[in-house]
């Protein structure tokens, strides 16, 4: 197992200031206290016991992750297929390498996906064509090249309901959309490794990580988010969030659809990411719903009402293993082991 971390079984659920922090950050992720609690209407120590409380416990984590199609990674959507029994050990080996941000188990029990993040191609090829298929206990890999995401990067899921319109305002802040690849230069590495475990490292910490002032981290951090390379994510499981089912759809759409369908679902609140992928299904989306008779009715209904899907695969999420880079045992988040040379 890649964690050994006890699980207390009993966690406080929610409340509506909890919702309100984790919304609002989903907007500003590195929003100062005392502007987040001026717009909640509540004291700076409220709002920072708050977040220390969510952030200690592992139930809340803000991170700092550059945009896939702006700095050149390889993004792919990877299911394994296992024999039976195997699939913990393998999804526990996946969540051990940096290049994979997102595992689950799947189906039942026998299917392993993944979400890959390589830094080249034959990073990426390595683990499709020689790693995986030379695993005694893997029986199948099947592999689509995420093309556009939709939701799932800056701009946040639609789940949350907690804030006025006044109050998204007032933390929304301007930035890029789209822009050529841009490259990072070694400092600006440095300083993701840190935003990648903790979105709100302190600037002395992001000086001391990149051998830079704090004035100029501060600048560059400033740049990379306005020019959209950087975004900040939060990072919560949706069980906290009343949300127990989470399933991956795969559909069959048109290409001449495909962009319409896709601005579409991603404006359901039931879909934190959806992306346009290679393969005969080439629209990917993850669902969270209440319950599974909310996942019928998301299916039935708001998706049966886009007569452009066709054929549709939904496919249940077993276990959570890893989120956003970040380990889970499914109520809980932790900080994966630390990989030597970066």
């Amino acid at each position: 197992m890649t964690h050994t971390h006890p699980v207390d079984p009993v966690i406080t659920p929610f409340d509506r200031l909890d919702r309100q922090v984790v919304q609002a950050l989903m907007i500003d992720g590195r929003v100062p206290f005392s502007r987040l609690a001026e717009v909640l209407g509540v004291s700076d120590q409220t709002v920072t016991r708050r977040y220390r409380r969510l952030r200690g416990e592992g139930l809340v984590r803000v991170l700092g992750l550059p945009l896939g199609s702006r700095v050149g990674l390889y993004q792919s959507q990877v299911r394994v297929s296992c024999v039976p029994g195997a699939a913990g050990a393998i999804a526990d080996a996946l969540a051990r390498r940096p290049d994979i941000a997102w595992v689950t188990i799947n189906s039942g029990g026998a299917e392993v996906a993944c979400m890959t993040r390589s830094r080249s191609r034959r990073e990426r090829d390595s683990l499709l064509l020689d790693k995986l298929p030379n695993t005694r206990q893997v029986t199948g890999v099947s592999a689509r090249t995420v093309l556009h995401i939709w939701i799932g990067g800056p701009g946040g899921w639609r789940g949350l309901d907690e804030l006025t319109s006044d109050q998204i305002r007032a933390l929304t802040r301007p930035t890029r959309a789209g822009g050529a690849e841009f490259e990072l230069d070694p400092a600006d590495r440095a300083m993701l490794r840190v935003l990648e475990r903790d979105g709100r490292a302190t600037y002395p910490e992001l000086a001391a990580a990149t051998g830079k002032s704090e004035s100029t981290v501060r600048r560059r951090l400033d740049h990379l988010t306005e020019e959209g390379v950087l975004f900040f994510d939060v990072e919560v499981l949706p069980v906290h969030l009343g949300y127990h089912v989470e399933a991956q759809l795969s559909a069959a759409v048109a290409p001449s659809d495909l962009e319409t369908v896709g601005r579409t679902v991603s404006t359901h609140p039931e879909v934190p990411f959806a992306a346009a992928t290679t393969g005969a299904t080439s629209l990917l989306a993850v669902v969270v719903c209440r319950d599974i008779g909310a996942l019928y009715e998301y299916v039935t209904t708001r998706l049966g009402a886009i007569r452009a899907v066709a054929q549709l695969e939904i496919v249940p999420a077993l276990r959570p293993v890893k989120r956003a880079g970040l380990l889970t045992d499914g109520m809980r988040l932790f900080d994966p082991p630390v990989v030597s040379g970066g």
